[in-house]
């Protein structure tokens, strides 16, 4: 292949990673804003956020059987097109339940995007597949630390939470352009063009390592979405910080999740795979209690940073080391990946929603470590499974 071509599919896979880690815990930091001049309650955010998780869920399924008959790179500029008309829609909207709708089909185009951008980079670089995938989650996760601080800025000319979605449309109208330009003069490779044929989630789940993971990426959605949309509402209405302070604050998660997923594959040294799952998972059910017990500001921010270190890391590793294991079924792997994240996100998002309604959002978050909680025994059962395979291929 082309190593121009390549590398110009991987600046384009990575930026469009950044733009979609922005735009993902864009809407909990927006939250607070929508909810007042939308007249949303607890509960109708909670739906919100479901929505979103549905969405994700339709198109990580879609993606993952059916992204392989059409070229990845054109089908990658088509989506991105889709989330600047939708993002410019969902802009204008006044009436919230109208902006489900939009919310819904804009999950859907990211989870298909997802899906292809995970495929690309597994595919383009096989024997540095740790590392790529690695580099481009550390990308999802700068746009997410660049979120609040990309709010802030905005809000000191214009506090409208409509603007920073039409900002954003911008951005990614423009790498759509550069996926179109790529996609249109340039011929895909054989390991990256269309097939006629569709892959199957029921062959990949009768294999207990794949049904763990589906297991495992439920806890990893719930914690990560559920902690990085509900905690600025958390933290300003259940335990009085400013909005502003309790969007810096988040900002140290963030900051943990990018740390991790940049370095995480150099201590594949002196770790298994395994073992640097089960040692992520512990550090990030340690900081999860941390957030809900803290009372002082730094140590709300020291759990936030622990929370994002160990969870950082988990879905690249996760990734890799299952398409290691079954490189041909990786849409599907990722797709499933996907949904189980999602499926956990939906169930956090509308879970904590509804306790909240019912008992304040101060005692809902405990939602948030007992999810952690979970991550953390699934993660271990996946681990077991994971290097008892590697043993089993090693010893053939």
């Amino acid at each position: 292949m082309d190593n121009k071509y390549r590398n110009q599919v991987t600046v384009l896979v990575y930026l469009s990673f950044m733009l979609l880690g922005l735009m993902g815990i864009l809407w909990g930091i927006l939250l607070p804003d929508m909810m007042q001049q939308l007249q949303m309650s607890a509960a109708a955010s909670g739906l919100f956020f479901a929505v979103l998780s549905l969405g994700s869920i339709s198109g990580a399924f879609l993606g993952g059987k059916y992204i392989q008959k059409f070229d990845f790179v054109p089908l990658f500029a088509v989506l991105m097109m889709v989330l600047v008309l939708l993002l410019g829609l969902a802009s204008v909207q006044t009436y919230w339940p109208v902006l489900l709708g939009f919310v819904y089909f804009l999950a859907l185009a990211c989870s298909g995007l997802f899906t292809i951008g995970h495929t690309l980079i597994a595919r383009l670089y096989v024997t540095k597949r740790a590392k790529m995938m690695g580099l481009m989650d550390f990308m999802f996760s700068l746009g997410t630390l660049l979120a609040p601080l990309y709010v802030v800025v905005l809000y000191w000319m214009q506090e409208d939470w409509r603007w920073p979605l039409r900002i954003l449309a911008l951005c990614l109208f423009f790498t759509a352009c550069f996926a179109w330009y790529l996609g249109r003069t340039h011929e895909s490779p054989p390991h990256m063009a269309h097939s006629k044929g569709s892959l199957s989630y029921r062959q990949v789940l009768k294999q207990p390592v794949f049904f763990a993971l589906a297991l495992m990426m439920f806890g990893y959605g719930a914690v990560e979405w559920g902690h990085g949309n509900w905690f600025v509402t958390y933290a300003s209405a259940g335990l009085g910080y400013s909005t502003e302070d309790a969007r810096l604050t988040i900002a140290f998660f963030t900051g943990g999740m990018v740390l991790s997923r940049l370095g995480f594959y150099l201590f594949l040294r002196w770790f298994s795979s395994a073992q640097l799952l089960v040692i992520l998972g512990t550090c990030a059910l340690c900081g999860a209690l941390l957030v809900k017990l803290a009372d002082l500001p730094l140590l709300l921010k020291l759990g936030n940073f622990a929370l994002g270190l160990g969870l950082g890391a988990i879905f690249p590793l996760m990734l890799t080391a299952a398409m290691d294991l079954d490189s041909d079924n990786g849409p599907v792997l990722s797709g499933l990946a996907n949904m189980g994240g999602s499926i956990g996100y939906q169930a956090a998002a509308l879970g904590t929603g509804l306790v909240a309604e019912q008992v304040g959002i101060a005692l809902a978050y405990w939602l948030i470590p007992m999810l952690a909680l979970w991550l953390f025994c699934t993660l271990a059962y996946f681990s077991y499974l994971l290097h008892k395979k590697q043993a089993e291929r090693a010893a053939h």
